[in-house]
């Protein structure tokens, strides 16, 4: 059985299928590009403030449900008719009034609506962990979404500068028939032989470009060759 982290989907399995079949198949990671810890800083302040809170009440554009849970661990059963799993951590689980869940996503980035079909896999990933889970009792999904800040405004008052983030709204279909279909997919990738690197994978740049450099007499390269 091969797990399944749903924060791959929409970059490194988009990026290079090969980068991703050696992570999940192997066990070999790309290196790591540790995040700005200010951004961290910021995620964690927002979804720490929403947990008990109605999403309605800190803003009209949040559906109607009670935070219930931030950051929480899932595993799913196998995929049907795969030999994959998922699991990861979500960010914000919501109560609605029908007592089902919805599903939130929390980012730090600029809203637009083509953020719905590049973090849609990833949110019904989770969907299907907390429908079919490994352990303890299934979670009735309704509702998925993206949940968005984006620092707008400035003000300095008293030696402190605030930064004003506005809740965007995105709603992300529910679309299990489509996952189940990825899962396959992914499935049949890793059971298939070693997949071609994506043309324009930086980390499949580096390793040739240094395979090159050490079979070399200057060993010296121009600056602008390198990715990143």
């Amino acid at each position: 059985m091969y797990k399944l982290s749903p924060s791959d989907f929409a970059y490194l399995y988009e990026e290079c299928k090969l980068c991703y079949y050696l992570k999940i198949k192997h066990g070999i990671y790309q290196p790591s590009m540790p995040m700005p810890g200010v951004f961290s800083a910021i995620n964690t302040r927002l979804q720490g403030n929403l947990v008990g809170k109605n999403l309605h009440t800190l803003s009209e554009k949040l559906p109607d449900g009670i935070v219930e849970n931030q950051e929480g661990w899932v595993e799913s059963k196998p995929v049907p008719d795969t030999e994959v799993f998922i699991k990861g951590k979500y960010d914000l689980l919501v109560k609605l009034p029908d007592d089902t869940h919805l599903l939130v996503d929390l980012k730090i980035s600029t809203p637009g609506d083509d953020k719905i079909e590049k973090y849609k896999t990833q949110l019904n990933a989770y969907k299907f962990a907390l429908e079919n889970p490994a352990n303890g009792n299934p979670i009735k999904l309704t509702r998925l979404g993206l949940l968005i800040f984006y620092p707008d405004q400035v003000s300095f008052e008293k030696g402190s500068a605030t930064l004003t983030f506005p809740p965007s709204w995105l709603e992300v279909p529910a679309d299990q028939t489509g996952f189940l279909a990825f899962a396959k997919r992914i499935d049949k990738l890793l059971s298939g032989p070693t997949p071609e690197e994506g043309k324009e994978c930086k980390w499949c740049k580096y390793r040739h470009l240094g395979d090159t450099l050490s079979h070399t007499d200057t060993g010296s390269v121009k600056d602008d060759t390198i990715p990143f």
